[in-house]
């Protein structure tokens, strides 16, 4: 994350805080950690992050797989035959959702979730087995891409073995019974992690992947309902195998201090759902960009998106909630500071939610979406100022004659800049440049035109529409 040069007038705003939505739409049970990066005058020290992050990971997209849904089969081999075109699509990092065994005692619909963890030593056989999820990642490695696995630490499946043989691993109520995390994710029970040898246990199982399999990391699930110091030492151990690559389902700067390379930017999807629908000015998004490079550590990533499997499972499609605008959203995904995400199907116009207990197969078809998603993350790829964290540019926001709907900024890596104009509106807007815009020919990523600017230039946008500039030295 590059520290921000924020140029614009900001106007205060009361923003929403509530607790995300999960895999099972949980509430909050646990505190990750207490808020100590204060000053005794209450100004916020700037956090440092000890994270060395994989040098591949600098300037690459992550990509979710959803095994079950993903083919006929919803197996590792026919999930295989996708790899040459995911590849083509300029997919960076993997991340499949979870591998294990699901629990059957308690179980939701006809298949149950993911994230019902029977066995972390163990391979879901509706996938197929460890010997072909082992030729998957070397599948994936072999075509110079990623892969990191959905880790479930916070609670079990009620039939995993651990609460017959390790009861005191689990918390319990005030009458003695296990209970779940959360009230609605009944098909699970909570682990306590106050117990040192079920944190040795869990180690042990995550290096256990990355020894056998040579995955690349981890995306750990609701992760702030875990200790943190739990992931710090993960990291130490992990990293003692492999350089790994971690992602936190949670957004606290905390967890980037030592264990996590990328946290999710939820409080930036919710503000673009809302100026999709006309709930919110744009000056809110100004805010949240601004606080989100104040108070997470320079060099961390921000994982962007416009849909993962718990929003189009529980809050619809992309398509249903940014209607029109969603190609404008996408494109903020991947030049704001931040790593974009790309969810199994949205590149052939996911348009269903996906059942999450049951199988509920992709359509899978040609659709723009697709070459929208290879410009862009070839662009990624190839423009220093794009990258992630300290790799990219900084964040420099353009004023502009209509800065109430159009954001205008631009990043810049040394020489290399990139130039957007995003109308975050359903009207035409015309518009002119009226400070801090940079100077040079750039070209016009989508026409291949060539572009010398000129501080009294007049700009026209259609509805939710965009440009992006590039200018390489």
């Amino acid at each position: 994350m590059k520290k921000i040069i924020y140029l614009s007038k900001i106007i205060a705003v009361t923003l929403f805080s509530g607790m995300i939505l999960y895999s099972c739409k949980p509430q909050s049970k646990k505190v990750t950690s207490l808020d100590t990066n204060k000053n005794p005058d209450n100004t916020t020290i700037p956090m440092v992050s000890n994270v060395k992050h994989p040098e591949w990971s600098k300037n690459l997209s992550i990509y979710e797989v959803n095994i079950r849904q993903y083919t006929k089969s919803g197996t590792f081999r026919d999930f295989e035959e996708h790899l040459p075109r995911l590849k083509k699509l300029g997919v960076g990092i993997l991340w499949l959702m979870p591998i294990h065994p699901i629990g059957e005692k308690n179980r939701k619909g006809s298949l149950g979730s993911y994230y019902s963890i029977k066995d972390y030593y163990g391979v879901n056989p509706e996938f197929g087995t460890i010997e072909d999820f082992k030729h998957l990642v070397t599948k994936i490695h072999d075509l110079g891409m990623y892969v990191i696995i959905d880790w479930v630490a916070n609670h079990t499946a009620w039939d995993n073995l651990m609460i017959r043989e390790h009861p005191e691993w689990y918390t319990v109520d005030i009458d003695g019974n296990f209970r779940s995390p959360v009230d609605d994710w009944s098909d699970v029970v909570d682990l306590n992690f106050n117990n040192n040898k079920l944190q040795s246990y869990m180690m042990d199982a995550m290096k256990f992947w990355v020894q056998t399999t040579d995955i690349d990391g981890f995306r750990c699930d609701v992760a702030g309902m875990v200790p943190t110091e739990f992931w710090d030492k993960v990291r130490v151990q992990l990293d003692s195998v492999k350089p790994v690559f971690m992602l936190a389902e949670w957004e606290d700067p905390l967890l980037h201090e030592n264990a996590f390379d990328m946290t999710y930017a939820w409080e930036i999807h919710r503000t673009f759902n809302k100026l999709a629908k006309g709930e919110q000015y744009l000056q809110s998004l100004d805010v949240i960009i601004e606080n989100d490079q104040k108070d997470y550590p320079e060099n961390t990533y921000r994982m962007l998106f416009t849909t993962n499997h718990d929003e189009n499972t529980w809050n619809g499609t992309a398509i249903d909630r940014f209607g029109d605008g969603l190609d404008v959203f996408t494109v903020l995904t991947y030049t704001l500071p931040g790593m974009p995400l790309i969810y199994s199907g949205q590149e052939a116009g996911l348009s269903k939610q996906l059942a999450f207990f049951d199988k509920d197969d992709i359509l899978w078809q040609q659709h723009p979406a697709a070459d929208q998603y290879r410009k862009l993350n070839q662009l990624k790829y190839d423009n220093p100022a794009l990258w992630n964290g300290e790799f990219g540019g900084a964040y420099t926001r353009v004023i502009n004659s209509m800065d109430n709907v159009v954001l205008s900024f631009f990043r810049k890596k040394d020489k290399d800049t990139i130039l957007v104009m995003a109308n975050l509106s359903p009207n035409s807007v015309n518009f002119n440049m009226k400070l801090f815009f940079p100077n040079g020919e750039f070209t016009d990523i989508n026409s291949g035109e060539k572009v010398t600017f000129n501080k009294i230039d007049q700009f026209q946008l259609p509805p939710w529409g965009y440009r992006i500039f590039e200018y390489l030295d």
